[in-house]
């Protein structure tokens, strides 16, 4: 196969596999790649779906303006890494990046969506390495039978990227001379949060300790060194973790076993499992790496992503003090309703007027601002209806009605609460509809149509040669 059209193919295997990968990890992502193959060819993009439209002054700036980016071309077939956040000129505001050099690739900066929910940009920034070996390491060698398994490959690699970030991380901290290892660790964590103990989903906190660091925790009791439960073991280790659902205790692990039970604080480069039912929260120290549950690892912290509500609301005539306090108290019923997954709906009523709506009228309005009122707002949110929430901060009525004509942006996949909020804020253009489903997913519907909506991209068909840079700029004026 010519050289060229290796390339091409190579390029969109990588991508597309790349793209699957993140997301399943993520929620659905795109990605692009910049490269150039030899010293003097010019730069080439490949954006199939269009992430990197808008950036176009910022590239032209750093890649077509300015040779620096080029920089020396490695005499080996090694890559060496390039990190957008240590040159601040290649970074893209809303994007992760990460290139490299080789022999076989002079250069390369593959992108990817930074979605807000993200835990952690570390793992998403290893998805993206791996990416740039495979892409160097097939142009090296140049056989188009290696491909396949490349893309297969990039697309169910949650667990080693969340590996290699912390060993990675770990590594900065301790050094390179650690002996937790890792991935026993991470099976360990998926096997216990599958499985039940009399029904029940595990609770608690595993903390994975380097074993040299043991003897800094404040045991409660520990187990004699030749009958520690095998970490391996999940279901002993879900029944031990009904001793430490509550208070500040947590079972002590040195990466194999369960060493014990401890409280207080931790040592350095401390791995935490924070087990919550049905999901659970991987930390390294006190930050969040990533979010894990049906028998996976996420890169979502599973907070509802009210940023269009937040938008919506920036549009109305409000004093910011009471647009925050609004935005609050909506969110708090919100995260009540997907922690305790009985659904909801809250109509947010920005009239000057407050609408009648049919329900459960109260003698006089609530005020969200007092003392203990909210906390009924979220007890009443859990009464089938809609809580009415107006602009002057105050509860208005619960158990709500919202009735509406067919529109357009119905959903037959979709429940009766989702669809009514669509033909209620058809109808009424001075409310939002904020729904939330038993199943977790968040919507906010407005004037009929639902603003978190995502649309489904379609990679770009065939294999044609990527345009160089110069040409895709160009595009975008024309």
């Amino acid at each position: 196969m010519p050289v060229r059209e290796f390339e091409s193919v190579c390029v969109h295997h990588i991508l597309d596999g790349l793209r699957f990968g993140l997301s399943h990890f993520s929620r659905p992502s795109r990605a692009a790649v910049i490269y150039c193959p030899a010293p003097d060819d010019p730069p080439r993009i490949y954006d199939p779906q269009n992430l990197l439209r808008g950036h176009e002054p910022r590239l032209t700036e750093v890649y077509l303006d300015d040779d620096g980016w080029r920089g020396p071309r490695p005499s080996d077939s090694l890559v060496h890494c390039l990190r957008p956040e240590e040159d601040h000129e290649l970074t893209l505001s809303g994007l992760i990046g990460f290139g490299g050099r080789s022999r076989a690739m002079t250069y390369q900066m593959w992108f990817t969506e930074h979605h807000p929910d993200l835990c952690s940009v570390g793992p998403t920034t290893r998805w993206l390495e791996y990416a740039v070996n495979l892409f160097s390491q097939n142009c090296e060698y140049k056989n188009v039978l290696n491909l396949d398994a490349a893309e297969f490959l990039l697309q169910d690699l949650a667990c080693h990227a969340v590996r290699d970030f912390l060993v990675d991380e770990r590594g900065l901290i301790l050094g390179m001379d650690t002996n937790l290892r890792i991935y026993p660790l991470l099976d360990a964590v998926l096997g216990v949060s599958k499985t039940r103990e009399e029904g029940a989903w595990a609770r608690g906190v595993i903390a994975f300790v380097e074993p040299a660091y043991l003897h800094r925790l404040d045991f409660l009791l520990r187990f004699p060194e030749l009958e520690r439960p095998a970490l391996s073991n999940h279901k002993h280790v879900r029944k031990l973790l009904q001793a430490v659902e509550s208070d500040d205790r947590f079972l002590a692990s040195d990466g194999g076993t369960i060493v014990g039970v401890a409280r207080g604080a931790l040592p350095p480069a401390t791995v935490l499992a924070d087990f919550r039912g049905g999901h659970g929260f991987l930390y390294l120290d006190q930050d969040p790496v990533c979010s894990f549950s049906d028998g996976d690892f996420h890169s979502s912290n599973r907070q509802p992503l009210l940023v269009h509500l937040e938008e919506a609301l920036l549009e109305v005539d409000l004093s910011p003090t009471d647009r925050h306090d609004l935005f609050q108290a909506v969110t708090r019923i919100v995260n009540d309703a997907r922690d305790q997954r009985h659904g909801c709906s809250v109509v947010v009523d920005l009239g000057l007027e407050p609408l009648e709506l049919a329900g459960q009228k109260l003698e006089a309005p609530l005020d969200l601002r007092r003392e203990g009122a909210l906390e009924v707002a979220v007890g009443l949110s859990r009464v089938d209806g809609a809580l009415h929430v107006a602009r002057d901060l105050h509860l208005h009525g619960f158990a709500c009605l919202m009735d509406g004509l067919a529109t357009p942006g119905e959903n037959r996949a979709r429940g009766a609460r989702f669809n009514s909020a669509i033909r209620f804020s058809a109808r009424h253009h001075g409310v939002i509809v904020v729904v939330v489903s038993a199943d977790r997913p968040v919507n906010v519907i407005q004037g009929g149509v639902e603003l978190t909506a995502q649309c489904e991209w379609v990679p770009m068909p065939g294999t044609p040669r990527p345009p160089t840079l110069r040409q895709w700029v160009n595009q975008a004026i024309v």
